[in-house]
């Protein structure tokens, strides 16, 4: 199983519950950073504070399961506009 499906079985239960959708993980490559990009969507427009609180939300579960060996910058946006 690769690194994206691992964190969707990891966090989109907790993403669920807080009322918003796990709509994609991606983990890649920019330049020298790795990023994992997790995309949401719920009903409604999704702001920069949705974004810090799915990120707070996640980030601890995260850390703790360790299932990425390599350091990288976890990225929280919104289907709408996308990942920067």
């Amino acid at each position: 199983m690769d690194i994206e499906n691992k964190v969707r079985q990891l966090i989109e239960s907790y993403i669920n519950e807080a009322g918003y959708k796990l709509d994609e993980v991606l983990y890649e490559k920019d330049g020298n950073n790795y990023f994992l990009r997790v995309i949401i969507d719920k009903v409604g427009i999704i702001d920069i504070d949705d974004c810090v609180t799915i990120s707070n939300l996640i980030n601890p579960i995260l850390d703790e399961a360790d299932l990425i060996s390599d350091s990288y910058i976890l990225d929280v946006c919104s289907k709408e506009k996308g990942c920067e």
